[in-house]
């Protein structure tokens, strides 16, 4: 197997998780599970504070499948833009408010310059306690999955 090319190895099927696959940190290579990687894609928490804006396509989110949003100040909106659509196809994102979120404290999910949420240039706005949105990118935009309010 070590003298084959990647591009000539069959494909795995229905994988179960606990699957071994190679990969190279601090200059040596080690195992990991599908679920070591599955678990290293964390959740985040993010504090929201009126007129705080947030760019989610800054690295620190790059590896955020749940964001956890709270409350922290006076009321207000806080802007989040959306990463880029077209650099993270395929990829989901959840969003949850905990209960610090009231009707005059908002976070507005925008999408990047562009590019749409729902076909809409609009934002998608979180203003209650226990509020949530999944989001997946197709390559060109953002859709909205699910919702629970």
């Amino acid at each position: 197997m070590a003298d084959k090319k990647i591009s000539q190895l069959t494909s795995a099927t229905a994988l179960t998780g606990a699957e071994k696959v190679a990969l190279v940190q601090s200059s040596t290579t080690k195992q990991a599970s599908i679920y070591d990687i599955k678990n290293y894609l964390i959740a985040t928490s993010i504090t929201a504070q009126a007129t705080v804006n947030i760019d989610l396509g800054n690295s620190t989110y790059d590896n955020a499948f749940l964001i956890k949003l709270t409350w922290s100040g006076a009321t207000g909106t806080a802007t989040y833009t959306l990463p880029d659509a077209t650099e993270n196809t395929n990829r989901i994102i959840r969003f949850i408010s905990d209960t610090t979120f009231e009707t005059n404290t908002r976070v507005d999910l925008t999408p990047k310059s562009g590019q749409t949420l729902d076909g809409s240039a609009s934002a998608y706005q979180i203003n209650k306690e226990y509020e949530g949105i999944a989001i997946w990118s197709d390559g060109t935009e953002w859709f909205v999955i699910q919702k629970k309010a």
